[in-house]
């Protein structure tokens, strides 16, 4: 499992080094990597004898990792050039980077336009502007030399630790921003580049270790792993049957929206549910009959189901009843539920961790502005998009649900705080349906999962997850595969664009190599 921490962590971990006069090979580590990283970049373009390279240094212990990165690049036969944005930048730094050879050029308030216009057209520019102590974002000549490059579309951006003005614990950016194509972090990844809007501007992401990372306790952030999904996803006995394999009630679709019925039953059936009942009105059964026969049709009181999905094109006061009858027959029983899209707004005061929600960012702001006010303003579409780690946790604290925030990072938060973030997905996959056949990838899973869930010797305890946050867990791989399935569907596109239909397609072979190299490597 890869893991995020906030950038205090990070400062706290290096901070008793630093102390003890060993900080100096804290930074000769982080510039090393840095340094490395950079090579490979333009190996991959051209010969390293000539590239050229400038370092945007600020002040403190970011500016010197990328003023001794850039002095190592010197040395390896590189022209190098330092932008100095501070009288204060780190005294051993700059001196290794003259000694090398390199060039200083010193940016005030008239020539910040003059010099994005010199630098822009480098092999590689390195931002080592602001570092993870860094509060607010960039100001005065600063702000103006990055917006400038911004605008000039350099060749390639190499961020020290991070991009200047993206907050390393929450992910905000505070404009402007000069977009990376590789970020080389140090010791740990931090919270800020694995969710929106930071991880937009992050480009690769570059983990270099240089001795802190024993003393990171406690991730901010987790991210699943190909092992971790093998680990965990369900996988038949060779005496399993179609009760044992998880059996999934499905309120879903309407007269109108009959399409999203179709798309997330059928997202269940092929992720592997036992058995799907659908619970909705002819009209819709008729198409999701035509596309899954394998599912059944429930007129009347469906039988015994494991979890439920309420909600995807739920629409009308009949639909909407027979989504409120599931919910109260899922609390009455106990059962793990997917709640999305039209039945967020039938949510009961207070709903159980093993309730997963699956709105998009204006959906969560819909549903934070009906709870009761935390003393905050009222909550906008554009406030989730720019804070979305802050307001998925707090829509699972005050729901008691987990929250699953749909986005180009997909961010799953446990009612404890437990998150993790997905992002393996492409821009392709913003299209209608998309939210449907996650849909059903999920209720599948929780349908398949309860036990495992439960079993404190099992996969998801394994990852060192308490009970209700292992819920958070499974609707986690649900994100993965479904954004691998996106991922897989372009590449059959050539990369292009790509339908719901394609991305459900793509599902059962996600889930078939994963399982496959399972039982390949282990005991």
């Amino acid at each position: 499992m890869i893991s995020a921490f906030t950038g205090q962590q990070i400062r706290d971990a290096e901070q008793p080094l630093l102390d003890s006069g060993e900080g100096a090979v804290l930074m000769q580590r982080a510039a090393y990597g840095l340094a490395q990283e950079v090579v490979r970049v333009v190996k991959a373009r051209r010969q390293l004898t000539g590239a050229s390279v400038t370092v945007l240094a600020g002040k403190g212990n970011n500016g010197g990792d990328g003023l001794f990165a850039a002095s190592m690049l010197a040395r390896r036969g590189m022209r190098t050039t330092a932008v100095l944005a501070s009288a204060e930048v780190h005294p051993d730094a700059l001196a290794a980077f003259l000694a090398a050879g390199g060039r200083v050029l010193r940016l005030d308030p008239g020539n910040a336009e003059e010099l994005a216009v010199l630098c822009a057209g480098d092999d590689v520019i390195i931002d080592a502007l602001l570092g993870t102590g860094a509060r607010g974002g960039l100001r005065d000549a600063s702000a103006e030399l990055v917006a400038s490059l911004q605008e000039l579309k350099p060749r390639c951006v190499v961020a020290c630790d991070l991009p200047s003005g993206l907050d390393a614990t929450t992910g905000e950016v505070h404009w402007p921003v000069l977009d990376a194509d590789v970020t080389v972090t140090f010791g740990g990844i931090k919270a800020g580049l694995m969710t929106d809007p930071g991880e937009g501007c992050a480009g690769r992401v570059v983990l270099v270790q240089i001795g802190i990372e024993d003393s990171l306790a406690t991730p901010e952030l987790r991210r699943l792993t190909a092992t971790d999904l093998q680990s965990v996803l369900p996988k038949p006995g060779r005496r399993s049957h179609k009760y044992s394999r998880g059996v999934l009630g499905v309120v879903a679709g309407s007269s109108r929206f009959a399409g999203a019925a179709v798309l997330s039953v059928h997202a269940a059936a092929v992720t592997g549910a036992g058995m799907v009942r659908y619970v909705g009105p002819e009209s819709a059964a008729r198409q999701v009959l035509t596309r899954t026969p394998e599912a059944l049709w429930e007129t009347d009181e469906p039988g015994r189901v494991q979890a439920w999905l309420l909600g995807p094109g739920v629409d009308g006061e009949d639909q909407l009843g027979r989504a409120g009858d599931a919910a109260e027959s899922a609390i009455a029983a106990e059962l793990p539920c997917v709640v999305d899209a039209g039945a967020l707004s039938i949510l009961p005061e207070r709903c159980p961790a093993h309730w997963i929600l699956t709105p998009h960012a204006g959906e969560l702001a819909t549903l934070l502005a009906s709870l009761p006010s935390t003393g905050e303003v009222a909550v906008t579409r554009e406030d989730v998009e720019s804070r979305p780690l802050h307001f998925v946790r707090q829509a699972a604290e005050q729901t008691g649900a987990t929250v699953l925030l749909k986005g180009a990072t997909t961010l799953v938060a446990s009612p404890s705080g437990v998150v993790f973030s997905e992002s393996e997905g492409t821009a392709w996959m913003a299209t209608a349906g998309s939210g449907d056949v996650l849909a059903g990838i999920l209720g599948a899973l929780l349908a398949q999962s309860v036990d495992s869930v439960k079993d404190d010797d099992g996969a998801y305890a394994a990852m060192g997850l308490k009970l209700d946050d292992r819920w958070a867990g499974v609707a986690a791989v649900a994100a993965s595969v479904h954004g691998r399935a996106g991922s897989i569907a372009s590449k059959d596109f050539d990369g292009g664009p790509l339908t719901a239909s394609a991305i459900l397609a793509a599902v059962p072979s996600v889930i078939g190599s994963l399982t496959a190299e399972y039982d390949r490597t282990r005991p």
